[in-house]
C-alpha cells in the first residue's frame, strides 16, 4: 500500500471511528457509564503559500500527501450535556505512516507499546534488540493520550498533535 494510501485510509479510520466511538471513549472516562461527550476527529496539512509577495503556511483539506508533508491531528470535543464531565481520556492512535513531530513530541503523553503504558517520551524506553535498553523516540511513538480533567455542561475544545508523513 502505498503512504498516500495508508495514510488516507488511517485518516478515514480515525475519521469514521470517532463518530462510531463517541460512547466507548466517554465510557473510559468514568468506567461507569456513557456521558455526553462527542467528539470528532480531523487531519489537516500544512501547505506553503505565498500571499502578496510573503510565505505563509495555511491548513487545509488533504487531497493528496507526499513523504515530508506535516500534518496536523485533531481530535475535537463537546458536552452536549447538563453534568461535567470529569477526569474524560482521549486516546489516539498513530497512523503508522507517519511520525509525530517536534514539539508535539515534548508536551505529549504518548506510548510505545501499542496503548500498554503512557509517559512522556523522555521518560520510555525499548528492547535495542540486543538484549539492552534505548531511548524511545518520536518514530516509536503508537499511540498519544490526554486526559481533560473536567468538561463544563456545554464546553468544548480540541487536542491536536504535528505529524509528519514518512
Amino acid at each position: 500500500m502505498s503512504i498516500k494510501k495508508a495514510l488516507l485510509v488511517a485518516c478515514t479510520a480515525l475519521s469514521l471511528g470517532f463518530g462510531a466511538a463517541n460512547t466507548a471513549y466517554a465510557a473510559m472516562a468514568d468506567g461507569v457509564t456513557a456521558d455526553p461527550v462527542v467528539l470528532k476527529g480531523d487531519v489537516l496539512v500544512e501547505k506553503k503559500v505565498v500571499e502578496n509577495g510573503a510565505e505563509t503556511i495555511k491548513l487545509v483539506e488533504p487531497a493528496s500527501v507526499v513523504p515530508g508533508d506535516r500534518l496536523l491531528f485533531r481530535t475535537r470535543y463537546s458536552n452536549t450535556g447538563k453534568s461535567a464531565v470529569d477526569a474524560f481520556v482521549v486516546t489516539n492512535p498513530v497512523p503508522t505512516a507517519v511520525t509525530v513531530a517536534a514539539p508535539s513530541t515534548d508536551a505529549l503523553e504518548v506510548s510505545v507499546d501499542g496503548g500498554k503504558a503512557f509517559a512522556r517520551l523522555g521518560q520510555l524506553s525499548l528492547a535495542d534488540g540486543k538484549g539492552g535498553m534505548r531511548r524511545a523516540v518520536a518514530t516509536d511513538i503508537t499511540h498519544i493520550r490526554w486526559t481533560i480533567p473536567q468538561i463544563a455542561p456545554g464546553a468544548s475544545g480540541s487536542l491536536e498533535y504535528h505529524a509528519v508523513v514518512r
